[in-house]
This record gives structure tokens, C-alpha cells and sequence, in this order.
């Protein structure tokens, strides 16, 4: 009698595949992903649009008017692209480890382990949620932008690829900072200091060229910078750090971390509840 493993048709539960994709498995799980967060939009979406509109009122009617330009912007220019962008990354980020050690805490993490689903593909789906999310939340601003102080977007183009790599390296390290913890606890030890300083620290209200050595270097070995700096480039047309270098370091950056979330995704390291 033939094995039921040789049986035509028979494909075994948990198994990772690298022939091919499972396209119905990574439509189902985009699709929890983006369903999860639209559900509760009054977190996800209107509260981050909330923050970033009181971050424009503190510092720029509170501030802007005692500060002279910056790069040859008024304050409220060059300020908004950096709200636009850290209120992305903080979403994107977020979006995937919340998911992610909710999944462990809660101990449904095995719905996402026990299907056909290769460490690619749940890689893919969950980042398109976060990429989703980025992209609902850069969308919104920007129009609050052009509404309110008639800020316009001189390359769309390159807006668009910081915001997606801002997206995909938060998300990617939102799963990084899932997979490894292992309470709540730790994951808000990693968001408040790991997180919220690289994007308060990283030029969002203030040019780096204006902070003293040794920090003005520091500042360019923090990969957040290139994202907010070419964000603004995208915005204004103007930059601390040359357009090019920023995408080189970003795309790098990127790929390294998405490469380390393949590989403990492949291992399931840390993934069992």
C-alpha cells in the first residue's frame, strides 16, 4: 500500500516550502494583519494623527515663531516631514510586534506556525501589514500638511521609497523585538528605550549639522536619520546628508534586518508558546 506521505495531492501541516508560494496562505495572513489594525482604527490610525498634530502645535506655535530658518526652511516646513516620517516608523513598528507577542502571550501564535506557510511568506505578510499601516498613516498626514500649512511634496517618488523602507525596517525590527520577547514588559522596555530615542534622536526637529561634535556623527550612524532625512529631501528638496548615501544606508539596513527576521523565523527561535 503506497504511504499516504507519497499520495498525489497530499501536503503535510507546518511543512516550510521554498518551491513555491502559497498565495491563498499570504493573502489570508495580509489579510489578518491589515484586518487587525483597521478594527481598532481609533488606536492605530486616529490616535498617531492625533500625536503628530499636537507635536505640530507644541513645537511650532509655541516655538517656531522664536526660531529663525532651518536649511533655509521656515521651522514649520522642515518640521513636518520629520513628524510624518517617526510617526511611520513608530506604526510600522508597533503594528508587527504587537501582533507578534500578542500572538505568544495569547498562545494563537500556532495558527500562524501550524499552516503551510514558509518563513518568507509569513515574513511577506506580515510586513505588508506594516507597510499598510505606514502607508495609511504618511497618506493622512500629508494631506493635513497640504491642507493646513500648504506643505507640497517636491519628489513624490522619493517620499514614497523612504516611507515603504521606513516601514519595512521597523517592521522588520518589530519582529525582532516580538520573537525575542517574552512578556509585555520586556517589549515596552524595547520600545521606550530602544526605539522612541533612534527617532527622537535622529534630526525629526532639528538639523544634525547644528549639534556639536561627537554627537553630530553619532547622529549619521543612526540608520532613523537617512529615513527622516530623505524623507524631508522628498518633501523640501533639501538634506542634511547626500539623497544617495541615505537610500544606500537605508536599503542596507533593511536587508540586514529582514535577513536576521527570515532566519529566526526559519529556526523558530523563540516562536513556540
Amino acid at each position: 500500500m503506497q504511504p499516504v506521505q507519497n499520495r498525489p495531492g497530499f501536503r503535510q501541516m507546518g511543512v516550510r516550502r521554498f518551491d513555491r508560494v502559497n498565495w491563498l496562505g499570504l493573502y489570508t495572513l495580509c489579510r489578518r494583519e491589515i484586518m487587525r489594525f483597521l478594527s481598532v482604527w481609533q488606536q492605530t490610525i486616529f490616535a498617531p494623527l492625533m500625536t503628530s498634530a499636537l507635536f505640530v502645535i507644541v513645537f511650532a506655535l509655541a516655538l517656531g515663531r522664536n526660531r529663525g530658518e532651518i536649511m533655509g526652511l521656515s521651522y514649520l516646513a522642515f518640521l513636518g516631514p520629520g513628524i510624518l516620517m517617526m510617526t511611520v516608523i513608530q506604526n510600522a513598528f508597533a503594528n508587527t510586534s504587537s501582533s507578534l507577542i500578542s500572538a505568544k502571550m495569547q498562545g494563537n501564535i500556532v495558527d500562524t506556525l501550524m499552516p503551510p506557510l514558509s518563513a518568507v511568506e509569513i515574513l511577506a505578510g506580515y510586513l505588508i501589514g506594516s507597510v499598510t499601516r505606514a502607508l495609511i498613516v504618511a497618506f493622512a498626514i500629508a494631506v493635513g500638511m497640504a491642507l493646513v500649512i500648504g506643505q507640497g511634496v517636491a519628489h513624490p517618488l522619493w517620499v514614497l521609497t523612504f516611507v515603504v523602507l521606513g516601514a519595512l525596517l521597523m517592521g522588520g525590527l518589530g519582529l525582532l523585538a516580538g520573537i525575542a520577547a517574552q512578556k509585555f514588559d520586556q517589549m515596552a522596555a524595547i520600545t521606550n528605550f530602544v526605539v522612541t530615542p533612534l527617532s527622537f534622536l535622529s534630526g525629526t526637529f532639528y538639523s544634525v549639522e547644528a549639534l556639536p561634535q561627537p554627537f553630530r556623527t553619532l547622529a549619521h550612524w543612526n540608520p532613523i536619520f537617512y529615513l527622516i532625512d530623505g524623507a524631508r529631501y522628498g518633501f523640501v528638496g533639501v538634506s542634511d546628508a547626500p539623497v544617495l548615501r541615505g537610500l544606500a544606508v537605508s536599503m542596507l539596513t533593511v536587508g540586514l534586518v529582514l535577513f536576521i527576521a527570515w532566519r529566526w523565523l526559519a529556526s523558530g527561535y523563540r516562536m513556540k508558546p
